[in-house]
């Protein structure tokens, strides 16, 4: 097996005429979705699946998310049960810090056992369209990641970016075009996505996710 960095603690390891990403196990021996494990020189690194994370979709259709390295604080928005989050755990590090917000109580407690093994990781069960009310807990992040399914989905990453997002931070925001608009073509959805972005913030890139993820785009963004 080769291994090539990507961006901090992220790699491709081609094996056998392949190329897997991975990202640097932060919890040694555990794997949290059944991914693969990789051993390679005495580390141990994860399977990111692109079907299974929209950012892991972004960095196999060729961008690097800049922005995302080890120790910084990451807002990520609709973290559900933790399968990118945990890669982003992986990412930050042990000197990192990842909010993970989800609104079901539900889904919660299996974030709250992710966030036991991987102690940066702070769980925050609560609807992200109103995070104004926890900002005696949360701080000015480096990195704001969005993945919820609403209508208004847009505005709130705008807000919570407002409220949260250092000056000079970087976003992402996976725009899921069948939850803001079931009537329009998808294109025309994200492409409106990304003009209301624009009049806030710099646009790094917008990718379409298919074949990964059907009438789906993520959009970075510098603050």
């Amino acid at each position: 097996m080769e291994i090539e960095k990507v961006i901090d603690n992220v790699y491709w390891i081609k094996n056998n005429g392949s190329r897997i990403l991975t990202t640097l196990n932060f919890k040694q021996g555990v794997s949290v979705y059944g991914e693969r494990i990789f051993r390679l020189n005495g580390r141990e690194y994860r399977e990111w699946i692109p079907s299974r994370s929209k950012l892991a979709a972004a960095i196999y259709k060729g961008f690097k998310p800049v922005g995302l390295r080890e120790g910084i604080s990451v807002l990520y928005l609709g973290a559900s049960t933790g399968t990118t989050l945990s890669h982003i755990s992986d990412i930050i590090g042990r000197e990192g810090k990842a909010f993970a917000v989800e609104i079901s109580e539900e889904i919660g407690v299996r974030l709250i056992l992710l966030a036991e093994n991987r102690k940066n990781i702070y769980p925050i069960i609560y609807d992200a369209a109103k995070l104004e009310d926890k900002g005696s807990i949360l701080q000015r992040c480096d990195f704001l990641y969005e993945d919820i399914a609403q209508k208004d989905q847009v505005g709130i990453f705008i807000k919570n970016a407002n409220n949260f997002l250092k000056r000079g931070g970087y976003g992402a925001i996976a725009v899921k075009a069948r939850s803001i608009d079931v009537l329009s073509p998808p294109k025309e959805v994200i492409e409106r996505a990304r003009q209301e972005l624009s009049k806030r913030f710099s646009i790094m890139k917008l990718i379409d996710l298919y074949p990964f993820q059907k009438d789906h785009a993520i959009i970075f963004v510098k603050n």
